[in-house]
């Protein structure tokens, strides 16, 4: 599994009793870690006992603390350099009400060189890896249509892509078509200009996409109900299964759901039993403070419980 970061951080974990609107807030540091879409994909695909490569832009000291950090980590990737600074993501965890802030500057500015010597290091990895995953933001400086090109890349290395990403990197995406394409309810909606509120809205947002062949697979979220997975066979509605415990923070649940999909079809299952699976992980990703990550075990047992309705396409 291949994944591309375009836009990557280093996340900084902080912890407070309680965060007070006057004074200081005196907090210590609960973590440090590399993230952004594809790398916290990547993450995901390895806790999933499967392998992953991570390549991801770095610029200035804050890249060379996030190469550091995914070195001490031991995730695989390759950094591609850029000349301005990596950007840094902050996330304030409120013990008291258990609410986490994440708060998230836009990033760096990449040139157009920059951005053609990412599309030629995807390309010289992507045909050794029959998936490759693009997700997270376009840094300024690209054009909308960035994962156009990404998309064409992957396509004749001979590779498949999955995309999740949102705003206009997502429409500029979609003349290319891709094979794979998660959005979640806002992502959706922009998309076709109506609120996304149940699985029906879902499914037709799905059925938009198959038909001007904007992607092969669509999934389409629904918080708390679940997830539509759309195929040229039909769509299948995939319900949330009970929590075990108390829902903390949905930081990390939408990657968590990439990588789980990008696993199982890596490994060979078709995409409604790996959505399933990426369903399963999403709800146990929301069982863990901030940026977390989910656990295994537990995303396993909930997959058992996720619930599926099938639709025949009209």
């Amino acid at each position: 599994m291949l994944t591309l970061t375009l836009n990557p951080t280093v996340d900084l974990v902080w912890e407070v009793a309680h965060l007070a609107r006057i004074g200081k807030n005196r907090a210590r540091v609960r973590s440090v870690a590399a993230g952004g879409g594809g790398i916290n994909v990547a993450r995901g695909v390895v806790r999933l006992a499967g392998r992953a490569t991570a390549v991801h832009t770095a610029g200035g000291e804050v890249g060379l603390r996030l190469n550091r950090l995914l070195d001490e980590e031991g995730v695989d990737h390759v950094a591609v350099d850029i000349e301005d600074e990596t950007r840094e993501a902050l996330v304030l965890f409120e013990t008291e009400s258990r609410h986490s802030y994440h708060i998230v500057p836009p990033g760096p500015r990449l040139r157009e060189h920059e951005g053609l010597r990412c599309l030629d290091a995807l390309a010289r990895a992507a045909g050794d890896h029959p998936y490759v995953v693009a997700s997270g933001s376009l840094p300024g400086g690209l054009p909308a249509d960035f994962y156009a090109a990404v998309a064409r890349r992957v396509r004749e290395a001979g590779s498949r892509l999955i995309l999740d990403t949102s705003g206009p990197a997502l429409s500029g995406a979609l003349t290319e078509g891709v094979y794979l394409l998660r959005c979640n309810r806002t992502e959706a909606a922009s998309l076709t200009d109506r609120d996304i509120r149940g699985l029906d809205d879902a499914r037709a947002v799905n059925e938009h996409l198959l038909t001007t062949g904007a992607a092969q697979v669509a999934v389409t979220t629904v918080g708390a109900l679940g997830a539509v997975c759309s195929t040229g066979h039909g769509h299948t509605e995939l319900h949330v299964p009970p929590l075990p415990g108390e829902p903390l923070s949905d930081a990390g649940a939408g990657d968590g759901m990439v990588a789980a999909i990008a696993a199982r079809l890596t490994a060979g299952d078709d995409p409604v039993s790996a959505c399933a699976l990426g369903v399963a992980v999403a709800a146990a990703a929301m069982l863990t403070p901030s940026t977390e990550p989910f656990d295994p075990e537990v995303a396993h047992s909930l997959r058992r419980e996720v619930r599926t309705r099938f639709h025949i396409r009209e």
